[in-house]
């Protein structure tokens, strides 16, 4: 079982539409695709759209089985509902509905470093794993600095295998046009990928798998399929 964890530069960055349409795709080509967003606060429209995106497979508790009403980083709105979310649970709990899974796709809130629990962010959660981290980032000025800073705070072994997502900007501008050829003075162009604009109120659980986006994906899911 290979796990794909997709974190971001930011709340916002483009984590849920990617974790959508690349669990799609995987359930397209027949593969055994469970997606997991195992925490959240302020709504679980998140949840929901792996949920949908992995065809119900598992319940919506085991797709999200910590959620929080405020709008906070988890940790902190947990704490608001007298609760507390620890490593040991999360792990336990993903290791218990991956079974039978061949590829499990694991959704983070917020960034690397965003606290989730009480002892660990997203970070923490990648290395238990052993997961091929996915970093999402908007294709805008300063997209550069946060994926390599990104790419420092993981251990070297997993920042070697992380993928890079840019999420192209609506209107396109000079540095969304240069991220991709600076950010290959530094890492092999091969493990990063382009998404295309997909529009303001596009749906990724209903948004055709084709064309460029299908490409996209395919080469996305070969590269960090081939990475164990």
């Amino acid at each position: 079982m290979t796990t794909l964890f997709i974190t971001g530069t930011d709340t916002g960055a483009g984590k849920t539409v990617l974790a959508t349409l690349l669990t799609r795709f995987l359930r397209d080509r027949g593969v055994r695709v469970a997606a997991l967003k195992p925490l959240c606060s302020g709504g679980r429209d998140d949840a929901v759209a792996l949920w949908t995106a992995a065809g119900k497979v598992l319940a919506l508790d085991e797709v999200n089985p910590w959620h929080f009403r405020a709008p906070l980083a988890p940790v902190l709105a947990a704490r608001r509902e007298r609760k507390q979310v620890r490593l040991t649970k999360v792990m336990n709990h993903i290791r218990r509905v991956s079974r039978g899974f061949d590829v499990v796709v694991v959704e983070g809130a917020g960034g690397l470093l965003s606290p989730l629990g009480e002892d660990f962010a997203s970070r923490e959660l990648i290395v238990a794993l052993k997961a091929t981290a996915i970093i999402v980032s908007p294709s805008r000025l300063g997209a550069v600095n946060q994926i390599r800073l990104m790419l420092e705070a993981l251990p070297a072994r997993l920042a070697a295998r992380a993928q890079v997502v840019f999420c192209d900007l609506p209107k396109p501008d000079s540095a969304t046009r240069t991220n991709a050829a600076l950010l290959g003075e530094f890492i092999a162009p091969k493990r990063f990928h382009r998404l295309a604009w997909l529009g303001m109120d596009a749906e990724p659980t209903g948004i055709p798998l084709r064309g460029r986006l299908r490409i996209a994906l395919q080469n996305l899911a070969r590269c960090a399929l081939a990475i164990r």
